[in-house]
């Protein structure tokens, strides 16, 4: 895989130096043709809904189509193998989250990727509260006594993720050893079926973001108990944290999304595509579309970007260690 992947970087610069274009001049032409975005979730859920928005912004802002094509499965390894493959020259894009690019690396025995060697960072985009949602059915109206009921039915009660060993599953492993319960985890493609099978009673609870959950909450279909933040959010003032409401002080958990390039794409294009996200994640109307769903937009410089991803792969994976989570 090394091999092709540097057969191909020396490609694309002899191309190049033979067409005589500098890296800085191909930045400046850059993009001259749809560009594809890689989401790892399938339509409907968090990284899907607002990474289609900021896609549309960079056609806008950059003269070509972003297009988006959904990758689901693996725990995001499918997609991201699908990038970190791709020939380096800024027409394959992922969408990154604290799964794929730091989790991953405690949760899975093995990887088809390496999320440091096979990628350049680009930018942060945006982080996301989760909210702990349940079936009106279930006979629960706090934290705490969801706590006492699933003490009360050890492995009766269910929760939902986005797959095994990502951030999803482990705010409710945190969640399971923090209060000392027994519930039994049933992992889904994506937050649209697994929403929909506690919609329809097949599961009784989901730690999920606001862009998927909220919508069921307003409309009725589901009730939410806390939000996992160590404080509470603007959109959600009178909902509590786990923390607060719960009596577990140290719990907190917090889905955060990025933008990466396939590694060796040149750094004018990343940089080039960092600066304009840093425009785009500022504008007003994008921030109003996502702001009561609890989406903080956030850009960052390359550099910054991989220092905090290296970060969260230490801490997510002593949270894994202390979960007892078992390898995938």
């Amino acid at each position: 895989m090394m091999m092709d992947r540097l057969s191909r970087v020396f490609a694309l610069g002899m191309c190049v130096a033979g067409l005589g274009v500098t890296p800085a001049a191909l930045a400046q032409t850059y993009p001259a043709k749809p560009v594809r975005v890689v989401v790892p979730y399938p339509p409907g859920g968090v990284g899907d809904t607002t990474m289609r928005a900021i896609a549309q912004h960079l056609s806008e802002s950059l003269g070509q189509p972003f297009v988006i094509d959904n990758k689901p499965g693996a725990s995001q390894m499918i997609g991201a193998d699908a990038v970190a493959k791709a020939a380096p020259d800024g027409y394959t894009l992922f969408l990154g989250s604290v799964t794929s690019l730091a989790i991953n690396v405690s949760s899975q025995k093995k990887m088809p990727y390496d999320p440091v060697r096979d990628f350049a960072p680009v930018s942060m985009l945006y982080f996301s509260p989760m909210y702990l949602v349940v079936n009106p059915a279930v006979p629960a109206q706090s934290v705490k006594e969801l706590v006492a009921l699933a003490k009360a039915q050890p492995g009766k009660l269910s929760f939902a993720s986005i797959g095994q060993g990502g951030s999803i599953h482990l705010a409710g492993e945190m969640f399971k050893s923090m209060a000392g319960v027994d519930i039994t985890h049933i992992p889904y493609k994506g937050s649209a079926p697994a929403l929909t099978d506690i919609i329809g009673g097949q599961v009784n609870l989901m730690f999920d973001a606001g862009v998927s959950a909220l919508p069921q909450v307003r409309a009725g279909k589901l009730r939410a108990l806390a939000i996992t933040t160590a404080k509470r959010v603007d959109s959600t003032p009178d909902l509590p944290t786990v923390a607060e409401a719960g009596g577990l002080p140290q719990y907190e958990a917090t889905l955060w999304f990025g933008l990466v390039a396939p590694a060796a794409t040149p750094r004018d294009i990343v940089n080039r595509l960092s600066q304009e996200l840093a425009k785009i994640l500022r504008q007003p109307a994008l921030q109003a579309r996502f702001t009561n769903l609890g989406v903080e937009f956030s850009a960052s410089s390359p550099d910054e970007f991989a220092t905090y991803i290296r970060t969260e792969t230490v801490k997510w994976g002593k949270v894994f260690r202390d979960a007892k989570v078992e390898q995938e």
